[in-house]
């Protein structure tokens, strides 16, 4: 077990949700462990991001505006979505989980999510929140704490020439420089958007 630690998240968004590529994402539910390699992050910053949930205040800005390194749990459309915060406190950050390849807890996470087809699994940020028992009875986790039930831990190498980047999903308006990263070819990224 080697968990990322905190420092590791006290950084711009845009550079956590590079290097959290090819990162093991851990969930033990059950006492059973649920674990995938991140394969697919989104950046966010604070007020001037037109997308950021720190732009509209209350309690979502509130958790980016605080210490690096802890879930934050939002709904839409009816899914969970999965995001740490980043930045040290005091400068709102955060990075969204969008895709992970599933490698560890691969039946019970099919049992959740009801599929029977493993590209299916974890390929989006709703779908794997669902897959990993992930609800908003996980926000404001410390991540990078081996009693928190959900951490990160060292993976592979994920090298800069395996990555590709886009602007960020479904958002109504966007900043200028793509703020979404998947590692190139891994049949896991999400397929909803025109890459860059």
């Amino acid at each position: 077990m080697n968990i990322l630690p905190q420092s590791f998240y006290e950084r711009d968004p845009k550079v956590v949700a590079i290097d959290l590529l090819g990162k093991i994402l851990v969930r033990t539910l059950r006492g059973i462990r649920l674990a995938g390699i991140i394969v697919e992050t989104e950046a966010y910053y604070g007020k001037k991001d037109p997308a950021s949930r720190a732009r509209k205040g209350g309690k979502l800005a509130e958790i980016m505006y605080g210490e690096a390194g802890y879930t934050l749990i939002y709904g839409v459309h009816g899914n969970w979505l999965l995001n740490i915060t980043t930045c040290p406190k005091g400068i709102p950050g955060a990075v969204l989980i969008r895709a992970i390849e599933p490698v560890e807890g691969i039946d019970l996470m099919m049992k959740l999510r009801s599929v029977k087809r493993l590209e299916h699994l974890t390929s989006g940020p709703g779908k794997l929140t669902k897959a990993l028992g992930i609800t908003k009875s996980e926000n404001l986790l410390p991540v990078f704490s081996k009693k928190s039930c959900i951490t990160i831990e060292m993976g592979k190498e994920i090298k800069p020439s395996m990555i590709g980047k886009s602007h960020r999903i479904g958002v109504r308006e966007d900043l200028e420089e793509p703020l979404r990263f998947y590692v190139k070819g891994n049949p896991f990224v999400s397929k909803t958007s025109l890459r860059l």
